[in-house]
C-alpha cells in the first residue's frame, strides 16, 4: 500500500526529531555526568582541603601559645592554647564525619592519636590547672616537636590525598568534556546528514511523480493526447494522475472527432469546388459568351478565391492523411537545389509586385537527399509563402544549403526580414491554426502550412525548427539527410 504525501511527511519529521532528540539526550548525560564530578569536587574535596589547612594553621597556633605560655607563665596564653585545642578536636571531629575514604579515614585518626599523646604528654608535663608548675625540660621539647612534625606531616598527608583526588578529577572532567564534545559533533553531523537525507528522499519520492506529471501536462498541452501516464506515486497524487490520464483520453476522443470531421468536410467539399473553378476558368476563357471588364474582374477574384480554397482543402486533407498514417510517400534521390528553384520561380512575381527581393545562396556542390520531391516542394513553397507574406516591401527572402558531409546531413534555411515572432509563440508555431499574436495587413492565413512542413519533415526523418528574435525577422531551419545521386529505392 502506498504512503499518503500527509504519512510521509509525518513519519520523516517523527524520525528527524527522534535521531536529534537521542542527540540531545547523550549530550545531556554527558553533561550530568560532568555536573556530578564538579559538585563532587565542590562539596567535598575542595572543602576537606581547607579544613585540613585550617588544622594545620590551629597546630601551629597552639605551639605558638604553648612557647609563649612556657616563657612567661602568662594565663592567657594558657587560655589560647586550650580553644585552639579544643578548636583543633571540634574541626577534626567534623572532618572525620564527613570523609569518605579508608586512606583518609585512617590518616585523620592518625592524626587524633597524636593528638591525644601530645596533651597527655603537655598534661604529664605541667600540671598548671591545678595550680603545680614544672619548667618545661629538653627532652618534652624534643618530644614536643617530634609529634608536631609527625601531626603536621599526617595532615600534609591528608591534603595531597585529596588535591591529587581533584586533579584526577579535573583531568578525567576534561578528558570527558573533550570525548563528549567530539562525539556530540559526530553524532550532530551524523544527524544533520541522516536528516537531511531523509527529507531529501522524501521531497523526492512527492516531487518526481510532480515532475512526470508536469511533463505529461506539457506534452497534452502541444497536442499530444493518446499516451497515459503510469508512475508509482502517493495516494493523492494518484488520483491526480488518474484524472489528468482521464482528461488526456477524452481530449483525444475530441481531436479524434475534430480529425474526423474535418477530413469528411473537405472531401465533401472538394468536388463542388472543383466544379466552381472549373466553371469560373470557362467564364474566363469566355467560352458561353464575351465578358465585360467588371465581369472579368469578378471572376478573376472568384477564382482566386476557389483556388485559395481548393490549397486549404488540400493541405487538410494531406494533415489528416499524415496523422492517421496514411500518408504515401515516394523516396528517391533528389537534387534539393532544383527543387528550390521551382519554389522560387513559383513566387517569383508576387515578390516582385511587393518589391521583395528573392535570394537562393548557391553551394560549392550538389545537395541530393532521398525524398519525396512533391512533399518538399510543398514544404519549401509554404515557407517562402510565409517568409514572403511577413516581409515587408523591400525585403529580402533568402534561402541556403549547407550540406555537412561529415555529419551526413543537409541544413536547410528560409529567413525573411520581417517583424519577427514573439518568444512567447515559439513554442506553438507548429501547431495547427495557431498564427501567433503578429499579424501582418492582407497576410490571412490558415495556420496550417507550418505544421504539414513540420509533419513532412519527420516524415523524411528530419527535424525542423524556429530562430527568430521580435523585429529581427525569423528563420526557419530543417535539416534532412545527404544520399548519392545514384541510390535507388525506399530507405
Amino acid at each position: 500500500m502506498r504512503i499518503s504525501i500527509f504519512w510521509r511527511l509525518v513519519l520523516t519529521s517523527l524520525v528527524i526529531i527522534t535521531v536529534m532528540g537521542g542527540v540531545n539526550f547523550y549530550a545531556l548525560f554527558q553533561l550530568r555526568q560532568l555536573t556530578t564530578m564538579s559538585t563532587q569536587m565542590a562539596s567535598y574535596h575542595y572543602p576537606a582541603v581547607e579544613s585540613a589547612k585550617r588544622l594545620l594553621g590551629s597546630l601551629y597556633a597552639q605551639l605558638n601559645s604553648e612557647k609563649k605560655f612556657l616563657a612567661t607563665r602568662d594565663r592567657t596564653f594558657f587560655a589560647n592554647w586550650t580553644e585552639e585545642v579544643e578548636e583543633f578536636q571540634r574541626v577534626l571531629q567534623v572532618l572525620r564525619g564527613q570523609e569518605r575514604s579508608t586512606r583518609g579515614l585512617i590518616l585523620l585518626q592518625e592524626t587524633g592519636e597524636l593528638l591525644k599523646e601530645r596533651l597527655r604528654l603537655f598534661n604529664t608535663t605541667f600540671q598548671a590547672v591545678t595550680g603545680t608548675t614544672h619548667a618545661a625540660t629538653p627532652d618534652y621539647e624534643r618530644q614536643r616537636d617530634s609529634l608536631t612534625d609527625r601531626m603536621s606531616f599526617t595532615l600534609q598527608n591528608y591534603i595531597d590525598l585529596h588535591e591529587a583526588r581533584v586533579s584526577v578529577g579535573v583531568t578525567e572532567s576534561r578528558a570527558s568534556a573533550a570525548q563528549a564534545e567530539a562525539v556530540t559533533e559526530q553524532l550532530v553531523l551524523v544527524a544533520l546528514m541522516f536528516g537531511l537525507g531523509l527529507a531529501g528522499v522524501a521531497s523526492y519520492t512527492i516531487l518526481r511523480p510532480l515532475r512526470e506529471l508536469q511533463g505529461h501536462i506539457k506534452q497534452i498541452g502541444q497536442g499530444n493526447f493518446g499516451a497515459s501516464l503510469h508512475i508509482a506515486a502517493p495516494a493523492e497524487l494518484r488520483e491526480l494522475v488518474d484524472s489528468v490520464n482521464w482528461m488526456g483520453r477524452k481530449l483525444q476522443e475530441i481531436d479524434d472527432m475534430k480529425t474526423e470531421f474535418l477530413a469528411h468536410v473537405s472531401h465533401e467539399l472538394r468536388t463542388p469546388m472543383a466544379s466552381i473553378q472549373e466553371g469560373t476558368n470557362l467564364l474566363l476563357d469566355e467560352i458561353p459568351g464575351p465578358l465585360v471588364p467588371e465581369q472579368r474582374m469578378t471572376l478573376r477574384i472568384m477564382a482566386d478565391s476557389s483556388k485559395r480554397l481548393m490549397h486549404l482543402i488540400a493541405t487538410i486533407l494531406d494533415l489528416s492523411k499524415m496523422e492517421a498514417g496514411m500518408m504515401e510517400y515516394r523516396f528517391i534521390p533528389v537534387d534539393l537545389q532544383r527543387i528550390v528553384g521551382i519554389s522560387i520561380n513559383k513566387i517569383r512575381l508576387l515578390a516582385d509586385s511587393k518589391h521583395v527581393q528573392l535570394v537562393s545562396e548557391p553551394t560549392d556542390q550538389r545537395a541530393w537527399v532521398k525524398a519525396d520531391a512533391s512533399r518538399l516542394e510543398q514544404v519549401l513553397d509554404n515557407l517562402l509563402s510565409n517568409a514572403l507574406k511577413f516581409s515587408p516591401e523591400g525585403g529580402i527572402v533568402k534561402v541556403h544549403l549547407k550540406p555537412d558531409q561529415q555529419a551526413g546531413v543537409l541544413e536547410v534555411s528560409v529567413s525573411d526580414t520581417g517583424p519577427g515572432i514573439a518568444p512567447e509563440d515559439l513554442p506553438h508555431i507548429f501547431e495547427r491554426f495557431y498564427q501567433g499574436r503578429t499579424k501582418v495587413k492582407q497576410a490571412a492565413g490558415s495556420g496550417l502550412g507550418l505544421a504539414l512542413a513540420k509533419k513532412v519533415v519527420e516524415a523524411h526523418g528530419g527535424k525542423i525548427w524556429i530562430e527568430s528574435e521580435r523585429g529581427k525577422g525569423a528563420t526557419v531551419r530543417f535539416i534532412l539527410r545527404l544520399t548519392k545521386p545514384e541510390a535507388k529505392g525506399e530507405p
